[in-house]
C-alpha cells in the first residue's frame, strides 16, 4: 500500500507539471539584456503570469507585422509558409512551448491535414510567428511556466492587456522632435527598408499627433 500511494503521488506530480496553460502574445519591444535582439512577452489567459523569450530581429518584425496587420510589399519567409502550407491543405491547430533546456526554449507546431496529425519541432520564435498568423492557441506547460515566469501584479481590472510593440530604438523622444510632415516622410523611407517595428513606432506616433 505504502509504495502505491507514492507512486499514485508521483503520478499526480507529473501530471500537474504536465498541465497545459494557454497563452496569448501581450507585448513585444527591443531585449534590455542582449543587443540586437527584442523580448516577446506572453501572458497567461486569464491568469497573471508572463513568460518573456528573448528572440531575434527577423522574428520579431515577422511577429510585429502580424500583429499589426500590416501588408509588407512582399511576402516574408513565414507568410509564404503560411501560403505553402495551405495551399497542400494543412492547417496549424496549436502551437505548444513543451521544453526549457539552459535558457531555451523549445517549441513544436500541431499541425494536421486530411490524412494526419503530426507535432513539428521548430524555433519558438518561427512558431509564434506562424501562430500569429493562423491565429491559434499558443500553450506551454505548468513546469515551464513556474521555472521562467515571472508574476504581474494585479490592478483589479480584469481588462485584457492589449498586446504592444515598441522600436528598437525606443526613439519616442527623437520622434516628437519631427513635424507631422517629416514622421510621414520618414514612415515611407522606412517600410520601403522593411523595416516594420520602428515603422510601427512611427505610425503611432502619427496617430496620436492627429488625435491631438
Amino acid at each position: 500500500m505504502f509504495l502505491y500511494l507514492l507512486s499514485n503521488q508521483h503520478e499526480i506530480s507529473v501530471g500537474t507539471a504536465m498541465k497545459k496553460i494557454e497563452l496569448e502574445i501581450v507585448a513585444l519591444s527591443h531585449s534590455i539584456t542582449q543587443t540586437h535582439s527584442y523580448a516577446v512577452v506572453l501572458g497567461e489567459v486569464n491568469g497573471t503570469r508572463r513568460l518573456p523569450i528573448v528572440i531575434g530581429g527577423f522574428e520579431a518584425q515577422a511577429i510585429a507585422v502580424a500583429l499589426e496587420r500590416m501588408s509588407p510589399s512582399r511576402p516574408l519567409t513565414h507568410d509564404l509558409m503560411k501560403n505553402f502550407m495551405l495551399a497542400f491543405n494543412v492547417e496549424l491547430h496549436e502551437v505548444v512551448i513543451n521544453d526549457l533546456q539552459e535558457g531555451i526554449f523549445f517549441s513544436k507546431l500541431v499541425c494536421s491535414s486530411a490524412n494526419d496529425t503530426v507535432d513539428i519541432d521548430s524555433r519558438t520564435s518561427d512558431a509564434l510567428a506562424l501562430a500569429v498568423r493562423f491565429g491559434c492557441s499558443i500553450y506551454t506547460y505548468e513546469n515551464i511556466l513556474e521555472q521562467a515566469g515571472i508574476f504581474m501584479e494585479e490592478d483589479g481590472s480584469n481588462k485584457k492587456e492589449a498586446a504592444t510593440v515598441t522600436s528598437e530604438s525606443g526613439g519616442t523622444n527623437d520622434l516628437k522632435s519631427l513635424s507631422l510632415e517629416e514622421l510621414n516622410a520618414l514612415l515611407s523611407e522606412i517600410l520601403e527598408q522593411e523595416d516594420y517595428i520602428r515603422a510601427i513606432a512611427i505610425r503611432d506616433e502619427i496617430k496620436s499627433r492627429k488625435k491631438k
